[in-house]
């Protein structure tokens, strides 16, 4: 299991820097340094180091078989470990392993169309939200395989309530991290707010362009309100586990109201624009892995896998009793 928890911390971390090198790709305009050519960039596997616009998308692009290569890592290891507890059968690394390298497959097919479509504002955001889902079947897997809390929250409690609030949350993130690919593709979209935190609309953005983001930034600030509210509800209802993964999740969420009025009020450089997306990455990452501890602490097991396992509760009061845990690959 150490090696297969090492391998999906690998490629969850690569995965990430992918999606954050994305951000620079498209902020430093080399989205289309290629062209419409793909999988070479003008037929050079690397091309001229005068051209540092190519060598920033081609960077991108092998990032993502850098991806694919440790995804397939992963995959074989689950594979020869598959007879270990928490690896093979429902609930196991093994079958998010098997889900995610048929996703990053798709997720190249449709970087594929979306550079022989021109960067078309539609295929770029259906190949961010599949990328967004690939990221969440990366988690999965490491808190599967034991690590970010996966170990720690089998012990734990969490009220249905507060499960279907974290399932809110995640939804909601989602949904912001989803908006914020088109803000940042649609036409004048970045730039139909000229003021924050009220929107004084861009004269020269098409009123369509506004409320895209106007729809980006009110979904970011209910996100925000409604992590806050779990997080002043959660003490004494839920593990240390699933406190701390929310409270990483509340603290991205405002981090990411700061930098976002700071690139309307600061017209900050297009290297620090990055952090903005950099941050809605963790965001999501964050509120799905919330979702999923949560999910697992109430008793109802791991995506997929709707079991749960009554195992001994070890303390004094319960006298032995049995109560539901999560099963996790076992």
């Amino acid at each position: 299991m150490s090696t297969v928890r090492k391998l999906a911390w690998l490629a969850l971390g690569v995965a990430c820097l992918h999606l954050v090198f994305g951000a620079i790709v498209r902020i430093t305009g080399s989205g289309l340094g290629c062209g419409t050519t793909w999988p070479k960039c003008y037929g050079y596997w690397f091309p001229p180091f005068s051209r540092p616009d190519l060598i920033i998308e081609v960077l991108h692009r092998y990032l993502a078989s850098i991806v694919t290569l440790s995804l397939v890592l992963l995959w074989i290891a689950a594979w020869r470990h598959r007879g270990e507890p928490g690896v093979g059968g429902r609930g196991g690394v093994l079958r998010m392993a098997s889900a995610a390298v048929v996703t990053v497959f798709a997720v190249a097919v449709l970087g594929g169309v979306t550079v022989k479509l021109g960067n078309a504002p539609w295929t770029v955001v259906a190949h961010w939200t599949l990328a967004m889902m690939l990221l969440a079947m990366l988690a999965a897997a490491v808190v599967r395989a034991g690590a970010m809390g996966g170990t720690g929250v089998r012990g734990e409690h969490a009220p249905r309530g507060f499960v279907r609030s974290a399932y809110a949350a995640a939804g909601m993130a989602f949904l912001t991290v989803a908006m914020g690919g088109l803000t940042a593709n649609f036409p004048f979209a970045a730039v139909g707010c000229t003021t924050f935190p009220f929107c004084g609309p861009n004269p020269d953005a098409p009123a369509g362009s506004v409320h895209i983001q106007l729809t980006h930034r009110t979904i970011a600030i209910l996100l925000a309100l409604h992590l806050i509210g779990m997080a002043l509800r959660a003490r004494g209802r839920v593990g240390p586990t699933v406190r701390r993964a929310l409270n990483v999740a509340t603290t991205l969420v405002v981090l990411q109201i700061v930098i976002a009025a700071s690139m309307v009020l600061l017209h900050l450089p297009p290297a620090l624009r990055s952090l903005h997306e950099a941050t809605g990455v963790g965001i999501w990452l964050a509120s799905f892995t919330l979702a999923y501890l949560a999910r697992i602490a109430a008793g109802l097991g791991p995506l997929g896998d709707g079991r749960a396992a009554a195992v001994p509760d070890p303390s004094p009061s319960a006298g032995g009793a049995a109560r539901p845990l999560a099963e996790v690959g076992s």
